[in-house]
């Protein structure tokens, strides 16, 4: 624990970490359509921290999750406390509901027409969830079918019943390769492979991929293959969208009940016909239009790179003026690789987003004169917290070594998480966890998980 001010000491923090890859589950591959990601396999380790750094809960999973089971395996991400107190995330197939004593309300299997879960799971004021999935059985252009990788939003009732879907590559671009091309494939999420770190994709890579048969879990165009990567999905009910967060095009994206894109907030680079319409202007406090040649910008402003947690700061924001953080991971800043690894560096960032204007302005960041320190090449969370008016960062995979030999991790990373009163650069809270990997870390209220009485059931 290195810094607590006063009032943040009560502050407790939700730590959705996991284990090592455990090749012991994966006992099953999908083969009939090919691809997928069902390979992701890492134990859950999830526990609350206080602020003197001890802690306070830990979770046994073994009662409902098992690597030997592929239907009870896979990553548990997308922790979230509802408003009710509860705890919702998924894992593999599954999306879950339990209260923070191991209550059950719903344990279910994806629906059918969907698989592999991961990263995010938001609810719905009105009840219902949008779970970030993959279709089960897509049918690409050359008539092949695949299971694709990331690309699918499924909107479910209280029952589990499907409501509505976002089939992201008949929405997007499923061949706009110019952040596929400078991605370090070193690490691409949780795929770390050592040697492979600072190589990227030549464009005759890509194209070859592209017309082979090889689908799954790997960077490439087209559907079926990790082209868009979307790590985070939030409902905005002013206007009935779900804003997403795409790493692999480095894109933050509004889309409408319609399926038709609102805005997109990211580098023009690459993007054709209507979607250049819905392209964010970037501009300063004054609304004066800022310089941008490429994907560089003059002044403080820059783009988010290989992001993750989108999320629409809904306290802040009014009308078609809203507020959105994100974690900006930094890789491919730019739309290039850096000379030195050491130059990369991580940012939290919020953007104010006229959406009748098409305008945005970068009204806050951190993480910049912090360096290499706290670059996640993977990972990670930025979200407000409106109990402290304030901002939560968690740098998930800072400090992390890699051994060349192996490819794996030589050392386990050091997460840090940081937390800032709205608008301020010096953090009010910093804690730096040991030897683990991060994936998200959100302050948790037990006065909201102990708030109501719940029936089995409800």
């Amino acid at each position: 624990v290195k810094k607590v001010d006063p009032e943040f000491k009560d502050r407790l923090y939700f730590i959705n970490n996991i284990a090592e890859k455990s090749g012991i589950g994966t006992r099953a591959v999908w083969n009939n359509p090919v691809g997928g990601a069902l390979q992701w396999n890492f134990f859950p380790q999830n526990a609350i921290i206080d602020t003197a750094g001890d802690i306070r809960w830990y979770m046994f999973a073994n009662p409902i999750y098992d690597l030997r089971d592929m239907y009870k395996a896979g990553v548990m991400m997308g922790f979230k406390q509802n408003d009710d107190g509860l705890l919702t995330w998924g894992y593999g197939q599954r999306y879950v509901k339990y209260d923070i004593m191991g209550r059950e309300v719903f344990n279910r299997l994806l629906p059918m027409r969907y698989n592999d879960y991961s990263h995010s799971m938001d609810d719905a004021q009105n009840g219902h969830y949008f779970l970030r999935v993959a279709s089960s059985n897509y049918i690409r252009p050359d008539g092949k079918h695949v299971r694709t990788v990331r690309d699918v939003i499924a909107e479910v009732d209280e029952q589990g019943h499907v409501i509505d879907e976002w089939r992201l590559p008949d929405i997007l671009d499923v061949y706009r390769s110019n952040v596929l091309k400078v991605l370090d494939q070193g690490a691409v999420c949780l795929n770390i492979d050592a040697a492979q770190a600072g190589k990227t994709l030549t464009a005759e890579e890509l194209s070859a991929a592209e017309e082979s048969n090889d689908f799954g879990d790997i960077v490439g165009t087209g559907a079926g293959r990790n082209w868009l990567h979307v790590n985070s999905v939030d409902y905005d009910p002013e206007d009935d969208s779900i804003i997403i967060s795409s790493r692999h095009q480095s894109a933050i994206i509004k889309i409408g009940r319609d399926k038709k894109v609102k805005w997109i907030l990211g580098s023009p680079e690459g993007w054709k016909g209507d979607f250049t319409k819905a392209l964010l202007t970037p501009v300063d406090k004054n609304g004066q239009k800022i310089k941008c040649e490429g994907s560089k910008c003059e002044g403080d402003f820059d783009w988010t790179w290989t992001q993750h947690t989108a999320f629409k700061i809904d306290e802040k924001s009014k009308g078609d003026i809203i507020y959105v953080s994100a974690f900006d991971n930094g890789d491919a800043r730019g739309m290039e690789q850096p000379a030195l690894p050491d130059m990369k560096y991580s940012r939290a960032v919020v953007y104010k987003i006229d959406q009748k204007k098409k305008t945005v302005e970068q009204v806050w960041e951190f993480g910049k004169e912090r360096g290499h320190e706290l670059f996640s090449a993977v990972t990670s969370l930025v979200e407000y917290q409106p109990d402290h008016d304030s901002i939560v960062m968690y740098s998930a995979t800072a400090g992390a070594l890699y051994d060349l030999k192996t490819g794996a991790f030589a050392s386990a990373p050091n997460p840090t998480i940081m937390e800032f009163r709205w608008g301020e650069t010096t953090p009010a809270v910093e804690i730096q966890l040991k030897d683990c990997t991060g994936y998200q870390a959100w302050p948790f209220s037990v006065e909201k998980a102990f708030s109501q009485e719940i029936k089995p059931g409800k």
